[in-house]
């Protein structure tokens, strides 16, 4: 990651410390960066103006190394505990990816104060793992109105052989379906409606899934005078979509013989693990923070956010590698996870010493998912499974009294 620093002017605060402190307000351990200072003041030397002029200064490049780089340990870590999600194409790379805009901040700047129009802090790519559950990636951008598909040269810069690489119809555009292609990659993502096609076969009946039945057809897209043949799955549903939408059409280039239409339906409705994590993360973690004004700090402050759920990814995966994946997945709350290490963290810092903690950095990654393991078998699961809601009932239409502003709850009930 220090390759990626082009300079640093303020050398008393390092960014370790940098991590530390938006590691508390993230998590929810802390409510503000101020209250995180305060809690670390009598380690620091720097003022709380010092500590600001950082996080406004932390390059684009280091946030997205900070998520890349503790991913790629993480992953492994996975691995070696065996708790990965079981492959639907084994000997190929899933990659799912999705952007995000983040929330608006307050009004803190001089060049925003004067607007009643919301602040937008910026953007970001995610690219997400199906398999081990974890951000693998990001691209970061700085304009809050940016379009998306600016940044797609960045993420097909990271297109490797043998990825399958799932997206919503954002993503389809002749060049990076184009660019996937020459990549020797393949892709699974949903047909947009300005895309233009050549029809190279009738739509042929293939059944139906349980949300809808199933056709299929060649089709064929031109880029700069290329031909990039590539199949069309159809899904014709029973139930329309929140956009009263009847109909999905699927664009891939995947070989029938290693996934048929079914599975190419599974695979683009797996998508839907990235928006699960977005709402993760804005449910449990404070990574969208309003007085962090300035876009490189919000920006930083929402890769630390992602840093964190793959932490928490990598603690399921510990305890699906124990009780069973599937087990885990279903049953356990992100939100009891999250609350039970909020409410734990202050009082364990202090019962146990600094220095205790010490011996974890020598470990190696074996050792560490051997005593992750470890202590995964004396976990409680019941204190940490969903709440299962019974199904919504039809509201009866509300009972208008223009004369009566209010009601009395106790006479209601004594009816």
């Amino acid at each position: 990651m220090k390759l990626t620093r082009k300079y640093s002017k303020a050398q008393e605060l390092l960014f370790s410390s940098q991590v530390d402190l938006m590691s508390l307000v993230v998590c929810g351990i802390q409510k503000s960066v101020h209250a995180a200072y305060k809690a670390r003041a009598t380690n620091l030397i720097v003022s709380t103006t010092a500590l600001y002029k950082k996080l406004c200064g932390v390059e684009l490049s280091v946030s997205q190394a900070l998520v890349r780089e503790t991913a790629s340990d993480l992953r492994v870590l996975i691995e070696i505990m065996g708790g990965e999600q079981p492959n639907p194409l084994p000997g190929y790379q899933h990659k799912i990816v999705d952007g995000t805009c983040l929330a608006a901040t307050d009004h803190r700047l001089d060049a925003i104060r004067l607007f009643a129009a919301k602040a937008l802090p910026g953007k970001a790519i995610v690219v997400l793992d199906p398999l081990s559950k974890l951000v693998i990636d990001i691209i970061l951008c700085q304009d809050g109105h940016a379009q998306e598909r600016s940044l797609f040269d960045h993420v097909l810069s990271g297109v490797q052989a043998n990825d399958v690489w799932t997206g919503d119809r954002n993503f389809c555009t002749a060049k990076f379906l184009w660019t996937i292609a020459q990549q020797k990659a393949f892709f699974v993502i949903r047909q947009h409606g300005s895309l233009g096609w050549t029809q190279l076969s009738e739509l042929k009946t293939l059944g139906q899934t349980d949300t809808g039945n199933l056709f299929e057809q060649c089709v064929e897209i031109c880029y700069e005078g290329n031909r990039l043949k590539c199949r069309r799955v159809v899904l014709k549903l029973f139930v329309p979509t929140r956009d009263k939408q009847w109909e999905i059409a699927i664009l891939t280039n995947l070989p029938p013989s290693q996934a048929d239409a079914a599975k190419i339906a599974e695979l683009y409705r797996n998508r839907w693990s990235l928006e699960t994590l977005f709402q993760t993360v804005t449910e449990n973690f404070n990574g969208e923070i309003q007085t962090l004004a300035y876009p490189k700090a919000a920006l930083f402050s929402f890769s630390m956010a992602l840093v964190t759920y793959n932490i928490l990814a990598t603690l399921k995966a510990a305890l699906g590698s124990i009780h069973g994946i599937g087990k885990i997945d279903a049953g356990l709350s992100d939100f009891y996870l999250v609350d039970e290490i909020q409410g734990t963290y202050r009082g364990m810092m202090i019962a146990i010493p600094s220095q205790q903690w010490e011996i974890f950095r020598t470990y190696s990654l074996d050792q560490m998912g051997q005593l992750l393991q470890q202590l995964a078998t004396s976990v409680n699961l019941k204190r940490f499974l969903k709440a299962i809601r019974s199904p919504k009932k039809k509201r009866e239409p509300l009972i208008v009294d223009h004369k009566h502003r209010h009601v009395s709850t106790a006479r209601l009930l004594d009816k």
